[in-house]
């Protein structure tokens, strides 16, 4: 497993480095399928940050945040919070029956309207590629819990079609499926 650290306002010094990395032994006997690990420490007077970001097999990461007096307090927390979502998220994927393992690929655009412009065109700003997973809607909405994302695209093991799961104002989720009319 690669694990980098990054400092905001702090300098990493190789003891932060090698506890660091320390902490994250002991998950990999759990969960094997860590990819790699990224922290990102940061010192705000009194207040110390500890964040990770976990990225897993099956496309999967996981994302935690912890806050306080003492950096090595803030990465125990954060370690142990990351670790709480990866045994929820196993046991969620123990209980469901195997899936196929297709895996597809779709065009994310983003379109603006420019203002400036007389004939009222519109201009193509970004586009990007990501994977599809198949899943179960349940499986998304804990996918989308654990990250920090608005939305996620996967394809219904279900029925076999692609739809959205997003964040709604109110902290639930919603759900977009394609249907024909």
């Amino acid at each position: 497993m690669e694990v980098t650290v990054t400092g905001r306002h702090i300098d990493i010094t190789p003891s932060i480095r090698e506890y660091s990395a320390k902490k994250l032994d002991h998950i990999g006997i759990d969960f094997p399928r860590i990819l790699s690990a990224h922290y990102i420490l940061e010192v705000d007077k009194f207040r110390h940050i500890a964040e990770i970001v976990l990225q897993c097999g099956n496309h999967l990461t996981i994302e935690a945040r912890e806050v306080s007096e003492d950096l090595y307090a803030s990465i125990d927390r954060v370690v142990d919070k990351a670790t709480r979502q990866m045994r929820k998220y196993k046991t969620k994927m123990q209980r469901h029956r195997p899936r196929k393992a297709a895996l597809y690929h779709v065009d994310e655009q983003v379109l603006t309207y420019d203002l400036h412009d007389d004939e009222g065109r519109t201009q193509l700003v970004h586009t990007e590629k990501f994977a599809v997973k198949p899943m179960f809607v349940d499986e998304a909405v804990l996918q989308l819990e654990l990250s920090e994302t608005q939305f996620l695209v996967f394809l219904n093991a279900e029925s076999e079609k692609v739809n959205v799961v997003y964040r709604r104002k109110k902290g639930d989720f919603g759900l977009i499926e394609p249907t024909l009319t």
